[in-house]
C-alpha cells in the first residue's frame, strides 16, 4: 500500500465482510466459462513445490500483477486447489463501486493512495491471518507490471502483515500469460515455498518477500519459455484451434483420412484429473 503502518498509526482489529457462498458459487460458475473462452489452458507449474499444504493454518498469498485477468485466475486457483476455503482480497474502491455485489464474494474496496486505504488493507489482512478457513490474496506490486521486469518491487503493506506474526502461512504466487502454439494465450501460475508469519522487522520481511516472489517468477518464466505442458499440471482446459473456415477445412481433411479431428496445434498429455 502507498502508506506504511507508521503513517497510519495503530491498526485496530477488524472483521472481514460478510461472504455469500451462494452468490460466490454463481460467480465462479461464470468465471470458469469466461476463462475457458479466453485462454487455451490454466496451468500450475508442477515443480518443485507444486500445491502448498497449509493444513488448518491461515494462508495469505501475495502475487505479481501482470494484467486485468489476475483476480479471476486467483479465485479459480483457490477454488480448485483449496475448495474448503473462501477467498478475500483487496480491489480498487473505485472499481468496486461499479460492481457492488462483489463485496459479498470477498472483494474489499481499498483506496491505494490514502492512509485510510492502507489502514483498511492492514486490518483486513490481519483479520484474514486469524482465519484458517480463508485465503487472502494480495497483488503486492499494486499496479500492472510486466512479469519479466527486474528488479522486482513490491509495496510495503504485506511485509507489515507478515512481521506482525500470527503463525499463519504467507507464500508467493507468480502468474503470466504467454502465447504458445494456440490462438489463445496460456494462463500459467507457480507457487513458491510457504513461509511462516513470525514477528520481526518489516524491512527484513520486505526483502525476504521480494526475493521469494522474484525467484518464483524466474522459475515460472524459465518453464514458460520451454512451451512444454508436461512441466505443468493442467487445471482448466479452454479453447484450441483457430475456428471458422480454417478448422472446418482441417476437420474435413481429417475425416477423409479416417482420423479423429483435434483442433489443437500440438499434442498434449491428458489433464491430471482436475478439470
Amino acid at each position: 500500500m502507498a502508506a506504511t503502518i507508521a503513517e497510519t498509526g495503530a491498526v485496530r482489529q477488524d472483521t472481514l465482510p460478510a461472504f455469500s457462498r451462494r452468490l460466490n458459487d454463481w460467480f465462479m460458475w461464470y468465471v470458469r466459462g469466461y476463462l475457458q473462452r479466453h485462454f487455451h489452458a490454466l496451468r500450475l507449474l508442477g515443480d518443485p513445490d507444486g500445491v502448498p499444504r497449509p493444513g488448518d493454518r491461515p494462508m495469505l498469498i501475495y502475487t505479481n500483477h501482470p494484467g486485468w485477468w489476475d483476480p479471476l485466475v486467483f479465485l479459480t486457483v483457490g477454488r480448485m486447489l483449496f475448495p474448503g476455503r473462501i477467498s478475500y482480497g483487496p480491489i480498487d474502491a473505485a472499481a468496486l463501486g461499479r460492481y457492488r455485489f462483489m463485496e459479498r464474494i470477498g472483494f474489499i474496496g481499498i483506496d491505494p493512495s490514502s492512509r485510510s486505504g492502507a489502514a483498511r488493507f492492514l486490518r483486513a489482512a490481519r483479520a484474514a491471518a486469524e482465519r484458517p478457513d480463508v485465503i487472502f490474496w494480495c497483488t503486492a506490486q499494486g499496479q500492472f507490471v510486466d512479469p519479466r521486469t527486474r528488479p522486482l518491487e513490491i509495496r510495503p503493506g504485506i511485509a507489515h502483515v507478515a512481521a506482525a506474526g500470527g503463525g499463519g502461512w504467507i507464500l508467493p504466487l507468480a502468474v503470466e500469460y504467454p502465447f504458445w502454439t494456440e490462438r489463445l494465450p496460456e494462463a500459467l501460475v507457480a507457487f513458491g515455498t510457504p513461509m511462516a508469519m513470525e514477528s520481526g522487522d518489516p524491512r527484513a520481511w520486505h526483502d525476504r518477500l521480494t526475493a521469494a516472489l522474484e525467484a518464483t517468477q524466474d522459475r515460472l518464466a524459465s518453464a514458460a519459455c520451454t512451451r512444454d505442458p508436461r512441466r505443468f499440471r493442467t487445471l482448466l482446459r479452454g479453447r484450441a484451434g483457430v475456428g471458422g473456415p480454417y478448422d472446418v477445412w482441417r476437420s474435413m481433411v481429417a475425416r477423409l483420412r479416417g482420423r479423429r479431428f483435434d483442433p489443437a496445434h500440438a499434442t498434449e498429455p491428458p489433464p491430471d484429473g482436475v478439470a
